[in-house]
């Protein structure tokens, strides 16, 4: 019973970590075999460990997971408090207009300036797998004090948390 809790608390740590980050690196391979990267601004984090965003239809990172799930991998980053967090899934196209109508928010209206009615609008889930994090001490004394720590004793635990996640 004790694993299960640490494995909800870890699993918890996750979501509030990718909760404060909001924004994603998005990994996919192009046709070529080459990695390629970009932002996108993370929707929700749903209860089957999902993760949504907004995408055009028409993206190249659409064309690259064409003809089913496709593997990605995503990543987010505060390098002021030292909070980083690896995702890997496979991402799937969704045009689900009562999904599309929950999520949205007036940010997305500069790249779908026709709001929920734009033909060009569609939903990207990526369904988590695996996922780890780092979360670092938020403030710099907690930092610096964590650095301190390591170096004069080897604990690298005052570092901070890190945990690795099979979802």
């Amino acid at each position: 019973m004790e694993g299960s809790r640490a494995k909800i608390d870890e699993i918890d740590k996750l979501r509030d970590l990718i909760a404060d980050l909001k924004v994603a690196m998005l990994t996919t391979v192009e046709h070529d075999g080459s990695l390629r990267s970009r932002p996108l601004q993370t929707l929700e984090l749903d209860a089957e460990n999902a993760l949504w965003f907004f995408t055009s239809a028409t993206s190249p990172k659409v064309a690259e997971i064409a003809g089913g799930d496709w593997q990605v991998s995503l990543s987010y980053a505060n390098p002021e408090k030292q909070d980083y967090v690896s995702v890997s899934g496979t991402a799937t196209l969704v045009r689900d207009a009562v999904k599309m109508r929950a999520l949205w928010t007036d940010w997305a209206k500069p790249w779908f300036p026709k709001g929920l009615d734009d033909p060009d609008l569609a939903l990207l889930r990526v369904q988590m797998h695996k996922a780890e994090y780092w979360d670092g001490p938020g403030t710099s004394i907690g930092q610096l004090y964590g650095l301190t720590k390591a170096l004069a004793t080897g604990d690298k635990d005052a570092l901070g948390d890190n945990a690795k996640l099979n979802l």
